[in-house]
């Protein structure tokens, strides 16, 4: 059974955070958080606590072992944007994009 955690409007470009799922995609979920742990980026954290939710929903609703969870699919999708502008050079404004993300997670038991 597929369980899916997700975390919402994270602040963080999805080109920034493609590295890191890059990594830990079909890998052991404790192993992934293990390897996240030592990231050299401060993005991991977020990251890894996607993994943490999607490892405690498959323990806590369907009672999964979380030593046996895989990381099936992980991934990161745009978000909306925040829109500001700055002035520029002979009375024109240049458009400043915050952009955002969503990261989302689906774990599932590993075949024995």
């Amino acid at each position: 059974m597929k369980v899916k955690a997700v975390a919402k409007d994270t602040g963080i470009s999805a080109r920034k955070l493609r590295p890191l799922i890059n990594n830990v995609r079909g890998k052991s979920a404790m192993y992934a958080m293990e390897m996240l742990k030592f990231a050299p980026t401060p993005h991991a954290r977020v990251v890894s606590k996607v993994i943490k939710s999607a490892v405690a929903n498959a323990e806590h609703n369907y009672q999964m072992e979380p030593s046996e969870l895989k990381i099936v699919t992980i991934f990161a999708d745009d978000a909306q944007m925040m829109k500001r502008f700055r002035a520029k050079s002979r009375g024109r404004a240049g458009a400043i994009l915050k952009r955002s993300s969503h990261i989302t997670v689906v774990v599932s038991e590993q075949e024995a």
